[in-house]
Formats: C-alpha cells, sequence, structure tokens
C-alpha cells in the first residue's frame, strides 16, 4: 500500500498534521502504537489531568469559597469514582472525536508499532504479531514522548507512581510526596492537595517551574505554600524505600550534605519527559539525534531523505500545540506551500488555582542576551472583576523593547490565565506593542483589563494602581 505521507503516531502533532494534509490532497495514512488515537495528551496526560483539576477545583470551591458567597452548603463528600468516570468519558469523547476526524478525511489508521524499515518504508507490527509494509513518500515521526526515570528508583504505579498512575489513585493519600517541581508534579499536587493529601514536593533546583520567569514563580510558589503545600528546595532524592507504615524518602542537599527521610504513602515521579524514539529503526537508517531528540531542519527535516519529525521528538518545549503547529506546517511544505512556526510566540500554562500562563521571554532570558526592556505590571488585587471574583491572586506582568516597545514577553498569574494568554500571543505574532495594547479598549468590568493597564505600566501610565 503506497501513500504520499504517513505519519508514526496519532497524538496531537501527529493526527493534526495527517488531517492538513488530507485537506491539502494528500494520501495519507497513521500508525498508531496504543489501542486508542490522541497519544500521551487525549489518553493519559493533558485531558485527563485537566478534568481532574477542573473537578478537584470544584470540591474545593464547594468547601471552602461558596459561603463567602452568600452560599450555605453542607460540607461536600468526595466520590472519587465518579470524579475519575468523569475524566474517563472525557478521555473518550476526545479519543472517539479524533477517530472520527481520521475517517472523515480519509486517513487509514494502521494499529501497531510501526518501524521504518528504509527511507519510504515503514513495517506495522500489530499485538498479535501480524506484520504488513507500507510505502509512502515521505514519513512524519511524530511518537511522542514518555515519562523520565529516576535511576534506582522504581515506578510500579501503586505507591510510586508516574503521572498515569497519579490519574488514577484509588483514593487520595494521606501523604503525597512529588519529586520534580516542574508543571507536571505541581498540576497533579495541586489535584490531591484538593482531594486532602498533604502534598510535599521536592526539587533538585533551587526553584519551582525551571524555564518560567523567576519573579512569577516565586509568587506562584508563595501562593501554592498558601494552599498548604510543602517544598524542599535544592534537593535531591536519593532513595525510596517501602516499609510496612508507607515509604521512606531520602532525601540529601543537591550541593552536598546531610541526608534526611521524609515519609510518605504515595510518591510521583515528576522530574520531566523523554523522547519516545526506540523501535523506530533510527540507528540503522543513520537519522541523526541529539541527546535522544531527532536533529532536524528549519523545514523538519532529517538528515535521511524523505524522513521528517515533529513535536517532543526534536527541539522545543514539549507542548501538544507546538507540536499541533509544526503538523501542520510540515503537511504544508510537503504539499508546496509554505509552512512556518513562530517559536516567539508559543504559549504555556500551568493549569493550578491560580493559574500561569507565558509567552515569549522571560526577564532572565533578556537579561542574558543584553536586550534593553522595560517592565509594565498589574495586580489582580486592583482589578475589579477579580475582586467580585474572590480570585485576586496573582498578577499581569509585560516585557516590552526599550527602544521599540514591541511585546517580547508576557506573564500571568491568576484565574483563567491560560484563556487571557491568548490575547498577548495574537499581540506578539503581529509584532504589536505595549502601546498598541493600551490603546486597545477592553470590556469592564473584565479580568483582561489587568492586561490593559500592565501595558500601561510600561509607559508608567497605569490607571488603577
Amino acid at each position: 500500500m503506497s501513500y504520499d505521507l504517513i505519519v508514526i503516531g496519532t497524538g496531537p502533532g501527529g493526527y493534526v498534521c495527517a488531517i492538513r494534509a488530507a485537506q491539502l490532497g494528500l494520501k495519507t495514512a497513521v500508525v498508531e502504537k496504543r489501542k486508542t488515537h490522541g497519544g500521551t495528551c487525549l489518553n493519559i496526560g493533558c485531558i485527563p489531568s485537566k478534568a481532574l483539576l477542573y473537578a478537584s477545583e470544584k470540591f474545593e470551591e464547594a468547601g471552602h469559597d461558596l459561603a463567602a458567597l452568600g452560599i450555605i452548603t453542607d460540607k461536600p463528600k468526595l466520590d472519587l469514582a465518579a470524579m475519575m468516570k468523569h475524566k474517563d468519558d472525557t478521555v473518550a469523547a476526545n479519543v472517539n472525536g479524533v477517530g472520527f476526524l481520521l475517517k472523515k478525511h480519509k486517513i487509514d489508521a494502521f494499529f501497531g508499532v510501526g518501524t521504518i524499515t528504509a527511507p519510504g518504508e515503514v513495517l506495522v507490527k500489530a499485538d498479535d504479531g501480524a506484520t504488513q509494509t507500507l510505502a509512502a513518500k515521505n514519513i512524519v515521526i511524530a511518537t511522542g514522548s514518555d515519562v523520565a526515570r529516576l535511576p534506582g528508583v522504581e515506578i510500579d504505579e501503586k505507591a510510586i507512581v508516574s503521572s498515569t498512575g497519579a490519574l488514577s489513585l484509588d483514593k487520595p493519600p494521606a501523604r503525597l510526596l512529588v519529586i520534580g517541581a516542574g508543571v507536571i508534579g505541581l498540576e497533579l499536587g495541586s489535584v490531591w492537595s484538593r482531594l486532602g493529601s498533604k502534598v510535599t514536593v521536592v526539587e533538585f533546583l533551587d526553584r519551582i517551574l525551571p524555564g518560567l520567569d523567576g519573579e512569577t514563580a516565586k509568587q506562584f510558589q508563595r501562593i501554592l505554600q498558601k494552599q498548604g503545600f510543602e517544598f524542599h528546595l535544592g534537593h535531591k532524592v536519593a532513595a525510596v524505600e517501602k516499609q510496612a507504615a508507607g515509604l521512606q524518602v531520602a532525601i540529601e542537599p543537591a550541593a552536598g550534605g546531610e541526608r534526611s527521610i521524609l515519609e510518605a504513602d504515595v510518591v510521583l515521579v515528576a522530574i520531566g519527559r523523554r523522547p519516545v524514539t526506540e523501535g523506530l529503526g533510527l540507528e540503522a537508517l543513520g537519522v541523526a539525534l541529539d541527546r535522544g531528540r531527532v536533529v532536524i531542519d528549519d523545514q523538519f527535516a532529517t538528515n535521511v531523505a524523505g524522513i521528517y519529525a515533529i513535536g517532543d521528538v526534536v527541539r522545543g518545549p514539549m507542548l501538544a500545540h507546538k507540536a499541533e503547529d509544526e503538523g501542520i506546517a510540515v503537511a504544508e511544505i510537503l504539499a508546496g506551500q509554505h509552512g512556518h512556526v513562530n517559536y516567539e510566540a508559543i504559549p504555556s500554562v500551568v493549569y493550578t488555582m491560580p493559574e500561569i500562563a507565558a509567552v515569549g521571554a522571560t526577564e532572565e532570558e533578556l537579561q542574558a542576551k543584553g536586550t534593553a526592556y522595560r517592565v509594565g505590571k498589574f495586580p489582580f488585587t486592583a482589578n475589579g472583576r477579580a475582586r467580585a471574583m474572590r480570585h485576586m491572586d496573582g498578577f499581569v506582568k509585560i516585557l516590552a523593547d526599550a527602544a521599540t516597545d514591541r511585546v517580547l514577553g508576557m506573564h500571568i498569574v491568576g484565574a483563567g490565565a491560560g484563556e487571557l494568554i491568548a490575547e498577548a500571543t495574537v499581540l506578539m505574532e503581529f509584532s504589536g506593542s505595549a502601546e498598541d495594547l493600551a490603546r486597545t479598549c477592553h470590556a469592564h468590568p473584565t479580568l483582561s483589563e489587568a492586561i490593559k493597564e500592565a501595558a500601561l505600566a510600561v509607559d508608567k501610565r497605569a490607571i488603577h494602581i
């Protein structure tokens, strides 16, 4: 069977790439090793975690926040099975939707492990051992990423869990210890903290959320500590031992020093993710790799003709929407168009409460480059809608070029930050300035007014502070 394009992997990058290619008239097939489409994101990542984050947020709200609004209720009771069903139903609807979209666009789907046996040739091995060979003018690798393992700590998905196991615990652990203060660890820690767990976070670095704007991360850490999180920064986990009464976690300062013991009922290993390239046959083909990632040029091409790669297996942030944009771009390139991704306008979101959202450069990055910039900040405590909603934690921070006023980055801590950041992303896509944003009328009262005020603050003329 011969195709114009075969995409290996149907996560957000892969299935979007296939659909765009089909829209452009390319005969397209996909190969997926799971029994369902959607990759990690839809099956055991972004979608189920957001379902639990939303549900646990409502549980927290019912238990602690409604009385201040004049709504008196009995203490809420947790039906974890029903909450997990909500998660599973959400996942099923999304993965089934992807399957429908592939059929709608007449894309052939093959289930099994795909191996590139030669340029233009993919061998698919199904679970039952049956194999078939597919041919294609071009192949796109979109195999995503997997959980990074901590040497010496064996994940059993019961007491010592990855993000996968943390999405399916049968009860809130009394003591949850999270290894890693990145996005995944803090999001899943938030879920179980709201449902009654005491959450302790151990992080090798001396800060949370590596790569995030430093000031933003510091304020967010204070917010999490108010919510009950305990942090051990600048520490590494030396060992995790199972005892009759639970788990004993040995930690020691990253710079060296005395070891101490923390106790936990469940340990979540959330130290990051690694690209999945095993079994693809890349080494035999001579496809260049760099620290496990597939090396590509600005057209998403590898060093082997006809083989391309996108998403978590290549350079850049491991974000579903980044993979989607790359999938669209490579499909358009293969169809003779001019696909492009603006990596300076890729937003990122931490879906805690409050949320964190960012796009563009951090202050630390601008300082490292020697870029002169101005800062405009506005707190949600001075925003009327935030006060009415009782969501006053956080701020909006805008970084603008000192000479041109072009917005170089925006960082938000606050309720709805993940939606608000789209305004900044659109502005930056069109190389907009802080003045452009400041002179744009924003509806009142809305949380988005904080963005306008931060833009005004770049020129030291904010109205409401």
